[in-house]
């Protein structure tokens, strides 16, 4: 009975030792390696190249360039910052090989 006990308080010490896992998933803090952007704070998995790492990235910035959404989660170009738009031309190649960027503009400005 005393083993029983011993182990058991030894499996609690050990698993009330173990740091927070939600960073090793998600949460992922800019510059760490991702595989969708739905693990990133920042809401954008960023790569530079088909071949490269992806990595979270910070959201595009006003007249900085952009993807609009794509459902593979992992961007050429990121997103824009909330309250701006990725004006962009959409089509159907850009969508399948996840090149249609545009530019972020605010929302709220009236264009001229």
């Amino acid at each position: 009975m005393e083993k029983v006990l011993v182990l058991l308080l030894l499996t609690l010490a050990v698993a009330y030792a173990v740091p927070d896992p939600r960073g090793l998933i998600i949460s992922l803090e800019e510059g760490e390696l991702c595989l969708n952007s739905i693990q990133c704070k920042s809401k954008c998995c960023h790569r530079d190249t088909g071949l490269s790492l992806a990595r979270c990235a910070p959201k595009a910035r006003e007249s900085s360039g952009c993807s609009a959404f794509t459902l593979y989660g992992v961007y050429y170009k990121c997103p824009c910052e909330r309250g701006l738009t990725c004006e962009v031309d959409k089509t159907i190649v850009g969508s399948i090989t996840n090149t249609n960027f545009g530019i972020c503009l605010d929302a709220g400005r009236s264009r001229e």
